[in-house]
Formats: structure tokens, C-alpha cells, sequence
């Protein structure tokens, strides 16, 4: 599969020459030195694979959107990437009652959005009832990283209470994911289609936007009066870049190339099979993991064929996902052993239950009345044939699937494979009848990632019909004792396998390449890059 790709010279060298015209990174060879003191100064160029899409906050979890936004906004609080502690940030302190009802935030003071207004009680009041429960009038979707909301209560110009209808456990993380960005009055009281408008965005961030070509390219320029970094960061006051080029690079072989040859400083969504060119030419691969719901394929109950759950388990059978990670990927995709990453809050191992078994797999078709016929399962006249959209953010997915189309072909399973830029895309994908299987993921260190996957109310990625798993999702984000949360985690875990609603793949990270001259890199606890303690020597 690797061998077959063919690079373009041609075209790596043209955008090249365009990269360099933008003022392009320095050259990773270049004659200067680090000497362990931060550079303050300078320009950081940065390859994304796709342009961003709406910037509202509760729906910015696509990562070209996160990865922009994480230089814009700052959180109430910051999940420490490493321990998966939750720390101060905005908010230097706060309490939270013994169920999980009330949260009160005591705020910085002398905090400002770019545009000058106060970042206070208010703002973030505003904000929070936006995220909790949406704004019809507005059109505005409230955010899947809050449960039970309420009301906010202003209590002092520095301090705010949230209030729940039940319990909340996973609000205190919820405060620090990307989409609970802190943004002004001026843009939280904006219609969605205003707000999903990056012009629009106005944070607290270190950086800001000083030029845009849609889907091209992205400048920031650093905020010199910005001076409230996370409580526990060692660096304090602005940004050390001045500035940061981002450039929309779609082409795999263009982004790989432009870094090895020091065009660029620093780019996102390297393959698995540009992985050991970019380390062979000493540069640096972050492979930084998700630690949410599994890259893999979710069978939806509503289909007429997948309504049978012995076509759903035939199907979890008939996948290697071992030969999926080993023929396509690397190291960097450990093998998924359940629905959950091992790294997510509450993953419990189910690798016994997801064992390739062709041959269990053929016992199920054929007990469901599923015949063989010239190579395709038929009952009734219908073939079993299922369908599916290549995931595009999702790292090689056209591959993924076209290997999964050939073990379900020995099964007698037809799966039609459909671009991602398909013109009925956007409609068929939440279409059971027309797409039968979702190529999915989602990224977030806190137990409800599982919820923002399933629920119907939620991303729902398998347009459920099944009350029973709601209610268990219901039941997994109003526990506010946590070892109490993590069983019914896994519970849902296991249920969602015995269903056959899953068939994980493996656990997908985020993968970068850095140059050698680029200093200070970080990410947050799901993988998105922050630039504010990068430095370039």
C-alpha cells in the first residue's frame, strides 16, 4: 500500500517556490544556535492539511478549527496534558458542591478580550449560558461538553456561579476544552453564521488575526499586552513568536516536502508513511494522542440490514483491525482494544470481544438468511451492500475502508465506498438507509467523550434508535463520584460492542513534524498545538 504512492516533484516544487515567497521558516541548518534561552521574535510557518470550517466555539472541535482557536481563546481552566489534572487559568480558583449541582469561579483580574473589553463575571456568564442551553433566536447549537445546565449567577464583577439541574461531573474538564474558548460580548451575542466567521472571533488569546485568505492561509500576530498565561506556566507575559503563518497545504508530499527542505517550520497530519522521512531528514514527529472514542467504523441499527444484530456482529468478526493498523500505519496507531482509547478516562479492556473470527462472522450471515450468490450475500432480492463517505480528517480513511471493503468482500459484504467531497454528502451521512457505517473519532480526556459520540442529542454518529444507551449515557454524566462514573463507562463500553455498534480500529493521534530550529512545543491534553512557548533559534 505505501510502495504504491508516487510523489509529485513537480508540484512540491512549485509550492515551495509559493511558500517561500510567504516568507517561509528558516532553514533548519541554519548557523544559529540554541542556547537554551528562549528567542523572543520571529515568524512560525505552519502547514495545515485543511482550511477551518465554522469557528463557533461549541462546534470547533474539527482540529484545522482547534488548532487556530487554541491561539485565540483562552479557558476558564487548563487540563494539565500530562497528569490530566485541572488547573487554574482564567479562573485562579474555584469550589464545587459535593454533588455536582454548583460551580463557582473566582476570575482574574486586569484579564481583556484584543478587542479591549473586560474579560469579568459577565463576559464569562454570557458565554456559559450560550455553551449550556444555545440560543434559539441566534442559531446557536448549545455545546456537547455541557450536561444538566441551568443558569449562570454574576455574583461580583470577578466571580460567577453556574447552577445545574443535576448533577455535572464533567463540567470542571468541560471548562477546559476547546470549545469552551472565553470569547467577547461583541461575538457571543452573534447569529451562528456570524460567529462561525473568523473575523468574528474575538478572544483573550495570545495571538490574533491580522490577515485571512478563506481556506489559504491564516496570519497572526502576537498580543504584546497579553499577560495571563495558565497559573502553573513557566513562562508568563506574550507569546515569543511575533508572528505565525498558517498556510492551508492539502497535499501530503507538499507538506512533508516544504518541511524537509525548510520551508516550513512545522506542520500537521503527517502520514504514517512520511513518518520516517521526515526523522531520516532530523526532524521531529509528535505523534500526541486523542484519548477519546477510537478511530473506527460505527454500524447504525436504523439501516434496514444493520437493523439485525447478527448482521452488525458479523461484521465486528469479519474486520482485522490488526491488518488494518499493520498494513497501513505505524506505531504512532496503537491497535484499538476497546471503544475508548487505553489513555480515556474509564477504558476498559475488550480485546477479548473483538477477536477477527471469519468464520463466526459467515455463521451469523447465514443464520440471518443472508445466501451467497456470484460473491454477494442476498435475502430477498436485496444484496448486502452497505455504505460509507471517506472520513476526510480522518488519517488515511480512503485506505482504511478500501482495506475493510476487501475483508468484508470475502464475507460476501459489498461496502460502496463514496468520496468525501461528495455533493450529497452533507445530507446522505445522516441518512441510515444511505450510509450504513460512519468512519469516525472524537477527541477529549474526560469520561463524557463517549456520551458526545453516542448520544442522539449529541454527534450521535450511529443515528441511534436504542433508548436503552441514551439512558445509560444520561445516567454515565449526572454520577459524580468518579468511581462510580468509570463503571458505568464501562458499562456503555461493553454495550456498545455486545450491539455491534462499533468496530474500533485504532487509537488515533495527532501527528506533527517539527523542525530542529523550533523550540517549546506543546500541545493540549487532546493534541492541539499552542504556540505560545514556541521560539525559534
Amino acid at each position: 500500500m505505501w510502495s504504491s504512492r508516487v510523489r509529485s516533484t513537480a508540484v512540491v516544487g512549485v509550492a515551495m517556490l509559493a511558500l517561500g515567497a510567504c516568507g517561509g521558516g528558516e532553514s533548519p541548518t541554519s548557523n544559529a544556535k540554541a542556547d537554551g534561552k528562549p528567542v523572543v521574535g520571529g515568524t512560525l510557518t505552519y502547514l495545515e492539511h485543511q482550511p477551518p470550517t465554522c469557528l463557533y466555539l461549541p462546534a470547533a472541535g474539527f482540529y484545522p478549527n482547534g488548532g487556530l482557536l487554541n491561539q485565540l481563546t483562552d479557558k476558564l481552566t487548563w487540563q494539565n496534558p500530562k497528569t490530566l489534572e485541572i488547573e487554574p487559568w482564567i479562573a485562579e480558583s474555584w469550589e464545587v458542591n459535593k454533588d455536582a449541582t454548583e460551580y463557582t469561579f473566582h476570575l482574574r483580574k486586569g484579564v481583556t478580550f484584543s478587542d479591549g473589553s473586560p474579560l469579568d463575571a459577565a463576559a464569562v456568564a454570557a458565554n456559559f449560558d450560550v455553551y449550556g442551553l444555545g440560543d434559539t433566536a441566534l442559531k446557536l447549537p448549545p455545546a456537547e461538553f455541557v450536561n444538566n445546565y441551568e443558569r449562570s449567577e454574576v455574583v461580583d464583577p470577578q466571580t460567577v456561579t453556574f447552577h445545574f439541574k443535576q448533577s455535572s461531573p464533567g463540567f470542571l474538564q468541560g471548562t477546559s476544552v476547546i470549545g469552551a474558548g472565553l470569547v467577547s460580548l461583541s461575538t457571543i451575542k452573534k447569529p451562528y453564521e456570524e460567529q462561525c466567521q473568523l473575523k468574528n472571533v474575538v478572544g483573550s488569546g495570545p495571538f490574533t488575526v491580522a490577515k485571512q485568505i478563506v481556506d489559504k492561509e491564516i496570519d497572526l500576530a502576537v498580543r504584546k499586552d497579553y499577560n495571563w498565561a495558565p497559573k502553573n506556566s513557566e513562562h508568563q507575559g506574550r507569546a515569543y513568536l511575533d508572528a505565525i503563518k498558517i498556510i492551508v497545504t492539502p497535499e501530503d508530499n507538499v507538506r512533508v516536502g516544504a518541511l524537509t527542505s525548510g520551508q516550513a517550520d512545522y506542520v500537521r497530519y503527517v502520514q504514517a508513511y512520511d513518518e520516517q522521512t521526515v526523522k531520516s531528514a532530523g526532524f521531529t514527529i509528535y505523534a500526541e494522542p486523542t484519548r477519546g472514542v477510537n478511530n473506527g467504523l460505527y454500524l447504525r441499527p436504523a439501516n434496514s440490514i444493520l437493523k439485525d444484530i447478527r448482521v452488525r456482529k458479523a461484521l465486528q468478526k469479519g474486520t482485522n483491525a490488526k491488518e488494518v493498523v499493520d498494513t497501513l500505519f505505524t506505531p504512532s496507531y496503537p491497535l484499538a482494544t476497546s471503544v475508548l482509547s487505553k489513555l480515556a478516562q474509564g477504558y476498559v479492556d475488550l480485546s477479548a470481544k473483538l477477536t477477527y473470527d471469519p468464520e463466526g462472522a459467515a455463521k451469523l450471515l447465514d443464520e440471518a438468511g443472508w445466501a451467497l450468490k456470484d460473491g454477494v450475500r442476498e435475502k430477498d432480492g436485496v444484496k448486502l451492500q452497505l455504505g460509507v463517505f471517506v472520513a476526510g480528517p480522518q488519517p488515511l480513511s480512503k485506505q482504511t475502508l478500501e482495506l475493510v471493503a476487501q475483508q468484508w468482500s470475502k464475507l460476501g459484504v459489498k461496502l460502496e465506498i463514496r468520496p468525501a467531497d461528495s455533493g450529497t454528502q452533507a445530507v446522505d451521512i445522516k441518512n441510515a438507509e444511505k450510509t450504513a457505517v460512519a468512519h469516525a473519532m472524537v477527541g477529549r480526556a474526560d469520561q463524557d467523550v463517549i456520551k458526545s459520540h453516542f448520544h442522539t442529542k449529541n454527534r450521535d454518529v450511529i443515528l441511534s434508535n436504542d433508548p436503552k444507551l441514551d439512558k445509560l449515557l444520561e445516567e454515565e454524566s449526572a454520577l459524580a463520584d468518579k468511581d462510580q462514573r468509570n463503571a458505568k463507562v464501562a458499562e456503555i463500553q461493553n454495550y456498545v460492542i455486545d450491539q455491534g455498534y462499533a468496530i474500533p480500529l485504532f487509537e488515533e493521534p495527532q501527528v506533527y513534524g517539527v523542525a530542529p530550529n523550533v523550540h517549546g512545543v506543546a500541545f493540549e491534553a487532546v493534541a492541539r498545538p499552542s504556540f505560545y512557548n514556541v521560539w525559534k533559534s
